[in-house]
């Protein structure tokens, strides 16, 4: 059971939360009960109008060889000259993490909530998935890269015309403590009104 936090240890674990790279991760990844706290967690987020404008797809073991099939066969076609490595870098792009979560994004029409409202939804569905999954003890990495982008790999992993792709999110065992990037100075992005 999970020992109540203050307001300090929760302040203290969102400012020490790092991204881990993908190919500094390894196995193990969240047990079924855990996958199920991070999707709780990832569909916990505001949604103007309750439209639940975001759904998940999970990749665990062979699905993310699968998964790779395509976005390399997508890679191969717009790119004929590709080399047998270059193909084989996209085929291996969800093979670092033991597990990886794609968000997408789904708006509904609705007279009241811009689709814009509802992308924000998805992406604070991304955070919320990469907090849950550090939480848990996991080094977590939202990502995208040109097939996130592609409308052919989107519909192979079963998106419709009207989805996208909000991120891949990949979770694992990290390797070894991430290293924290430079922050931007409050002088350059606060302005008071």
């Amino acid at each position: 059971m999970l020992k109540e936090l203050s307001v300090s240890d929760v302040i203290a674990f969102l400012k020490n939360r790092r991204s881990v790279k993908p190919r500094e991760m390894s196995g193990p990844g969240p047990s079924p009960a855990e996958l199920d706290t991070i999707l709780t967690l990832g569909a916990r987020v505001p949604d103007h109008g309750k439209l639940t404008p975001w759904r998940f797809i999970v990749f665990e073991g062979d699905a993310r060889a699968r998964a790779g099939e395509l976005i390399a066969k997508g890679f191969a076609e717009k790119n004929p000259s590709a080399t047998p490595e270059e193909i084989a870098v996209e085929k291996a792009r969800l093979m670092d993490a033991p597990l990886v979560i794609a968000v997408v994004s789904a708006p509904k029409a609705h007279p009241k909530v811009p689709a814009w409202e509802q992308e924000l939804s998805a992406g604070a569905s991304c955070l919320n998935i990469v907090t849950a999954a550090t939480a848990l003890g996991y080094g977590a990495n939202w990502l995208t890269g040109w097939f996130a982008y592609d409308r052919g790999v989107m519909a192979g992993l079963g998106l419709t015309p009207e989805e996208k792709l909000a991120g891949f999110i990949h979770i694992g065992t990290a390797q070894r403590a991430p290293d924290d990037r430079p922050r931007p100075a409050f002088a350059d992005i606060v302005t008071r009104f």
